[in-house]
């Protein structure tokens, strides 16, 4: 049975004594209500429930200090930007093989051709949200386009790069032709369904980053399938059975090693989790992931021109 919801609102100075009053100790008061002003009591609420000693009088175990808490939720916003930054680095790799393969394989326009497609009614429902971003896009390129040519939408060259991750996403599950799909598949070394997967999990962690949410010791309701004979030996890396950030991680520096060689992200993610202390169980890290061979590659040296950076 549902009830009225009767807790009445405090000051921040309020806060900051019913915490003390649960057994918080806070070193600096001035500081704590500082940050209680600017990130909010419930927010922060989500990273103090792992020091609690009972949830149900909220009441903290002894010796947890405020700053205890601030540092996991400093270290959880760091790992949002590292985790954005490898996400931007696979996501434009991505979109790019797949306006390459399209343009290649089939035609320029070829997302607009629905015999493509794996189901009509989702590459019409595709198609309606791309062209609306495509219609709030203030690129000059598409200016161009839309002036010049009388297709419905620029080429697949020029619209991916106004299309979001998670449409990226819908339009490749939704892409019919398996040999498209395995030649853009191929480039992560991948099969076509692990890619599909892998695309749908990073769109939800992408948008939960991107929305400022909690990442640290997140169960996630849309996880990547596990690999298997493909890419080779990553099956001995992931963590079977977990919901959690680890093998969104492994995914990451996977991909990384691809589209961005010569990287530090894996350095920077082990030097993070060190500068913070950080028990990394929380996110389903194996007791012993700093020996494994994904966190101990040192990262192939880019070819040619291109090339990672940091």
């Amino acid at each position: 049975m549902t009830r009225r919801f009767r807790k009445p609102p405090l000051s921040y100075r309020q806060q900051l004594e019913l915490l003390i009053e649960r057994g918080l100790i806070v070193d600096d008061p001035a500081e704590a209500q500082f940050y209680l002003q600017h990130l909010n009591y419930y927010r922060l609420g989500a990273y103090w429930l792992p020091f609690e000693a009972d949830h149900g009088t909220h009441q903290f175990r002894p010796g947890t200090r405020f700053s205890e808490i601030l540092n996991l939720y400093v270290f959880d916003r760091e790992l949002r930007l590292l985790v954005m930054d490898a996400i931007e680095r696979v996501e434009v790799s991505i979109r790019s093989h797949w306006a390459y393969q399209l343009a290649r394989l089939h035609n320029p326009h070829a997302h607009l051709d629905p015999a493509l497609a794996r189901r009509r009614d989702r590459w019409q429902q595709n198609l309606a949200s791309l062209t609306d971003e495509v219609n709030r896009s203030d690129e000059v390129f598409i200016e161009h386009f839309r002036t010049t040519y009388q297709e419905a939408l620029p080429p697949v060259w020029a619209v991916c790069e106004v299309m979001s991750l998670g449409q990226l996403s819908r339009w490749y599950a939704n892409l019919r032709p398996k040999a498209t799909r395995r030649a853009i598949a191929d480039v992560y070394h991948t099969d076509e369904g692990l890619l599909q997967s892998w695309l749908h999990h990073l769109s939800h962690v992408r948008n939960v980053c991107a929305h400022h949410s909690r990442l640290w010791n997140r169960e996630f309701t849309i996880t990547p399938k596990p690999p298997r004979t493909k890419p080779s030996g990553l099956d001995t890396q992931w963590a079977h059975g977990s919901r959690k950030l680890y093998n969104s991680l492994v995914v990451l520096l996977h991909c990384m090693d691809i589209v961005s060689p010569g990287h530090h992200w894996c350095t920077r993610l082990r030097e993070l989790v060190a500068h913070h202390g950080i028990d990394t169980a929380a996110m389903d890290f194996p007791s012993d992931w700093q020996a494994w061979s994904i966190w101990r590659t040192i990262s192939k040296q880019p070819t040619g021109n291109g090339g990672g950076d940091s």
